[in-house]
């Protein structure tokens, strides 16, 4: 493997000290430097909202791993995201369960509230819609997920009371 020195000066200035510390001590509790890609994508995109080519770069440069390595599993996890997203992403679950117990209906009802499609976000920047294959709540659908946050047995009604209620507190957080 080569290690390209631009790059691992890049390293050096593009991460945060908090973000370094972070990976460190991932670095500490894995076994290999790979094994670590996951959560050092993670610590980034928590600190900056997703992951651009010059953040993948710089974790790559600092986990002294290749690029594409990284690269194959930031598309793999689709909790990654590779391109800028709302300040919340709404993943919603697709699997049969959901199609049989009213996804149609809910994703309807989100579509028509936010006035956006998958892939896409919210002209404010609030909110960006996409689907997930499985949430893992099969007995409790449709099912959604807002940051950490999994809404379960949804109806229409139900999410756009949540995504009401996030925007809600969000004007609130701004007002102060």
């Amino acid at each position: 493997m080569t290690i390209d020195l631009n790059r691992n000066l890049l390293t050096l200035d593009y991460l945060t000290e908090q973000e370094k510390s972070a990976i460190d001590h991932e670095l500490q509790i894995m076994e290999t430097r790979e094994a670590c890609s996951i959560e050092a994508l993670k610590i980034v995109q928590l600190q900056r909202g997703w992951i651009s080519d010059e953040s993948l770069h710089a974790i790559a440069a600092y986990l002294r791993i290749p690029s594409a390595d990284l690269e194959g599993v930031a598309t793999f996890y689709n909790l990654i995201y590779r391109q800028p997203v709302g300040k919340y992403v709404i993943h919603v679950c697709n699997s049969i369960s959901c199609h049989l117990c009213g996804y149609s209906e809910v994703m309807s009802a989100i579509k028509s509230h936010l006035s956006i499609d998958y892939g896409q976000t919210t002209s404010d920047g609030m909110f960006t819609l996409l689907s997930n294959a499985c949430l893992g709540a099969c007995d409790r659908s449709p099912v959604m997920m807002i940051g950490n946050e999994q809404y379960q047995n949804l109806t229409p009604q139900t999410v756009v009371d949540i995504l009401e209620t996030l925007h809600a507190a969000e004007n609130k957080e701004v007002s102060r």
